[in-house]
Parts: C-alpha cells; structure tokens; sequence
C-alpha cells in the first residue's frame, strides 16, 4: 500500500479527530464557488450551497472531474448540491492528464487532497459523520477506487461511468452507486460496470445500480438519481 495513501487516511483521522469541522475559526466564506487557492497552476474549488450557514454542521462531497480537465468540470453537480445542501470539494489532478492511480500508482494527488480536505476542515462548517466521494470517467474510477479502501471515511461513493476499479485495501463497508451508458464506446459497459458491479455485491457492498440507453457522458436524470441516492 502507497505510503501517500496511509499518510493521507492518517492525517485526515487527525483532521476528523481534531473538531475542526464545527471549529468557530471557519471562514466566513459566502456560497458559491471559490478557489482553493493552494497552487497557481492546477488547483481546484470549493463550492458551497445555497443556504450555508457558518456553524451549521454540512455534508461534504468531493467530487473529482475526468481526463484532461479541472476541478472546475464538476460544475454539473452544483445543482444538486444546492438542493441537498452538499458542500462539494473539487481538486484539480496534480498531472493535467489524468489521477495518479490511472497513471500506475497513489502518489501527489493523494497528498494534494489531503492538504485540500484539511483546508477545507478547517475554513468550512463540515459534518465530519457525512462524506461522501464521486466523478465521472476516471474521475469516476478514482473516487471507485479510493473510495473502497478509504470506506472507513466516505459512507459512499458516486462513480457515473468508471472506466477502472483497482482497490490497494479496503476498508468499512461504503454503499456505492455506479452508473454507465449502454453503449460508451469510452469505457464500454461490458468491460467496466457489468463486471464490477457483480464483483462488489460479491464481496458483500449495497450497491445500486442504473445502466441507461447512451454513451459515455451521464444524462441529468442519472445524476439527479446519484444524488438523490446519497441521502446524506
């Protein structure tokens, strides 16, 4: 197991442990979408719903974009975080391609979200007992991924269409939602989600599941039901 990743779930215990989550040293952040401001070059955003209110305790979301983009792609999710009241946390992959997992192994994206959770404890009104992670395509297979062995943090896990599921460890027992287009010539559904969604219930995860007619991109309605779903 990657020393990123025991460092990364060792820290954010810390993190969890410390009460910062309902800290009175929160930011008066407005909601809306602001910049993590960590690095110049690949960073990321926060946005907070509609309705937040400094002091009052928020389910969290971190949510991470697919191939070749940024934070600024999970945009999609804003709405349904507004009407469920999710803060969503959205790092910016450390190599503009792609996730250090897609790439072969836990490495800097592990680290960056460790700093970018822990910024996020500290200036934000997080409900530590609700997280959750998700994202599409590779993002969706990193959150798929990470999620599992950090299942003992994030109570579940959203992946619209994963292309890759390769747990180091696993850890808890998250629920899981996976959604894929019948026909992505991307990430083709036989060769993805129709193997890893009977794998997983195997191994004993609640998973919920919903295939629809389409390609690799999940429609508004298979978003709103991942969102639905999550109940947090």
């Amino acid at each position: 197991m990657p020393g990123t990743r025991r460092g990364f779930l060792g820290a954010l215990a810390a993190l969890l442990a410390s009460g910062w989550a309902t800290s009175s040293r929160a930011d008066d952040l407005a909601p809306g979408e602001h910049p993590l401001g960590i690095e110049h070059d690949r960073d990321g955003v926060l946005y907070l719903p509609h309705g937040y209110r400094p002091g009052v305790a928020t389910p969290l979301v971190v949510m991470f974009h697919g191939a070749g983009s940024t934070g600024r792609a999970v945009s999609y999710a804003y709405p349904f975080a507004d009407e469920h009241g999710l803060i969503i946390l959205a790092p910016d992959s450390r190599d503009d391609r792609t996730w250090d997992l897609v790439l072969g192994a836990y490495g800097p994206d592990a680290q960056f979200l460790s700093t970018a959770l822990g910024q996020t404890l500290s200036r934000c009104s997080v409900d530590r007992q609700r997280l959750a992670i998700g994202g599409h395509s590779d993002g969706a297979s990193y959150a798929l991924s990470f999620g599992i062995g950090a299942g003992d943090v994030f109570g579940h896990i959203m992946a619209f269409s994963p292309g890759v599921m390769s747990p180091v460890a696993a850890a808890g027992k998250p629920r899981v939602f996976i959604s894929h287009g019948t026909k992505d010539p991307v990430m083709p559904i036989d060769d993805t989600s129709r193997t890893f969604v009977p794998r997983l219930r195997r191994l004993g995860y609640d998973v919920t599941y919903r295939e629809y007619e389409g390609t690799h991109g999940a429609p508004a309605e298979i978003i709103q039901a991942g969102f639905d779903w999550l109940k947090l």
